[in-house]
């Protein structure tokens, strides 16, 4: 996840979605997430304290600054370089799990009232983002980092 002065996404040169001051997140989806997986990434996003207060320290977050998503789905995300040349994405989740995991995740970003704009599942996307900061935080169901 980013923290972003703003951001888009295109598919074939058509902006899809779009947000100003909030969160970038690039979401990739492992074979083996389940609903717990999902209930820890929604909840550690939207109130992860990463922007900043009236004393410039990082102490609020996403809900408390009124901020808005941009979530793009992202397989290789999960792609594994350590061995060769080549990353093996064989813990990516295969779509039939990893769209409604990623759909899941849009609708209780919604329900919880906040702003979300989203990218295509499996398209080639363009994804342009104005990171603030620069702030990046890799969050890890599995706590693994």
């Amino acid at each position: 996840m980013q923290r972003v002065k703003h951001a888009r996404v295109k598919v074939d040169n058509q902006i899809i979605g779009e947000i100003k001051h909030g969160i970038m997140l690039l979401l990739g989806v492992e074979e083996d997430d389940d609903e717990k997986d999902l209930e820890y990434m929604v909840d550690k996003v939207v109130n992860l304290r990463i922007f900043e207060d009236e004393n410039g320290k990082m102490n609020k977050s996403l809900i408390d600054v009124n901020g808005s998503i941009l979530v793009v789905s992202q397989f290789t995300l999960l792609g594994d370089a350590r061995k060769g040349r080549r990353p093996s994405f064989i813990q990516a989740a295969r779509p039939e799990k990893a769209i409604p995991y990623y759909e899941d995740f849009i609708s209780i970003l919604r329900d919880k009232g906040i702003k979300t704009e989203v990218g295509e599942f499996g398209a080639d996307m363009e994804v342009l983002i104005c990171n603030d900061g620069p702030v990046t935080i890799l969050l890890d169901s599995k706590k693994l980092f």
